[in-house]
Order: structure tokens, then C-alpha cells, then sequence
């Protein structure tokens, strides 16, 4: 998938290549695994996620790349690919930014980021106020340690695309 420009029709064609793996993947998965699958998709924005992504914009930790994210897709569900994937949605970052305050990146160059996804294993991941996407080693955030998994909101979307694509093809947990 190309990288540039990263816009509303690059998430637009994101979206797609997921879903139609994801379909790919939920046609077989009962049959495959011996239970039904979970909920597995990539939700376009509505308007009260539209309304999140303003207030997001508003964050003193925001990034562009993430505001155009959160201005097409709602919210990203995949809890049947390896051990899930989840992005969560604009009005699910801010409420943790609220309750629980920024989350601090020893290893970052800017220390301070805020989650915006996890695997369903509990690791998170978390964007730092430069747009950089770090990985928790633990399900704790409690002197968590991170690893830096993507220079951008893009990278880090191609590698949930990969994951998607690596899973459906050969069942095996993808690159995150």
C-alpha cells in the first residue's frame, strides 16, 4: 500500500483492504477455529466521532495525523486477528487522557503520550506527541517500558494491515 499522501482516501483504501480480508477470514472462522468470531471491523466516523475528533484536535498532545485517522474511522475492532487488534475510538482517548493523564515514555524523545489502542492481550500502544507509536512490554502501565514500533500514525497502520493480511494467509500473528 503506498504511503504518501496520507489523507482521507488513504484511510478510505486502508479500510477497504481490511475489511475485504476480514470478511475473507470471518467466512471461515468458525469452521477454522470451532467458534464464532468476534466483532471484526473497521467503523467509519459518524458524526458524534467527527465531534470527538474536534475535541481530540483541541489536546495539547494531538497530531494531525491522528485528527485525520479519528475524521474517517471511528474505531478499528479486530478481536480475531492473532490476539486482536483495537484502535480505540477519539472519545475513548480522551476520556483515559482525562482520567488517567498522560502516559510517560522513558524511552520516547517526548516522554508524554496517550493511548490510542491495544492488542487483546492488554499491551498498549500508545502515540506521542510527536506522532511516534510505542508498544507497552507489559499489560501494566505501572513503570511500563516501551518499544517504539512505528515513526508514524501511517507505518503503524500498514503494520496493522500486514498483521491482518499475515493472519488471514497463514494464521499466524502478524508484526506487532
Amino acid at each position: 500500500m503506498d504511503r504518501l499522501p496520507y489523507s482521507a482516501a488513504w484511510l478510505s483504501r486502508w479500510r477497504e483492504e481490511i475489511t475485504d480480508a476480514v470478511s475473507a477470514m470471518v467466512s471461515t472462522f468458525e469452521e477454522t477455529h470451532g467458534f464464532p468470531p468476534g466483532g471484526n471491523e473497521v467503523r467509519v466516523a459518524d458524526e458524534n466521532d467527527r465531534r470527538a475528533a474536534r475535541e481530540y484536535a483541541r489536546e495539547s498532545l494531538g497530531f494531525d495525523d491522528l485528527l485525520t485517522f479519528y475524521e474517517s474511522i471511528g474505531e478499528v475492532v479486530l478481536s480475531d486477528v492473532g490476539n486482536g487488534y483495537f484502535i480505540h475510538s477519539a472519545r475513548d482517548v480522551l476520556h483515559r487522557l482525562a482520567e488517567e493523564g498522560s502516559v510517560f515514555i522513558p524511552e520516547a524523545d517526548d516522554p508524554h503520550g496517550m493511548v490510542i489502542g491495544s492488542d487483546g492481550g492488554g499491551i498498549l500502544f500508545v502515540a506521542d506527541w510527536g506522532g511516534v507509536i510505542h508498544r507497552s512490554r507489559t499489560a501494566s502501565l505501572d513503570e511500563a517500558e516501551f518499544d517504539r514500533v512505528a515513526d508514524d500514525l501511517p507505518e503503524f497502520l500498514d503494520l496493522i494491515r500486514r498483521s491482518v493480511a499475515r493472519f488471514v494467509e497463514t494464521g499466524e500473528p502478524g508484526y506487532l
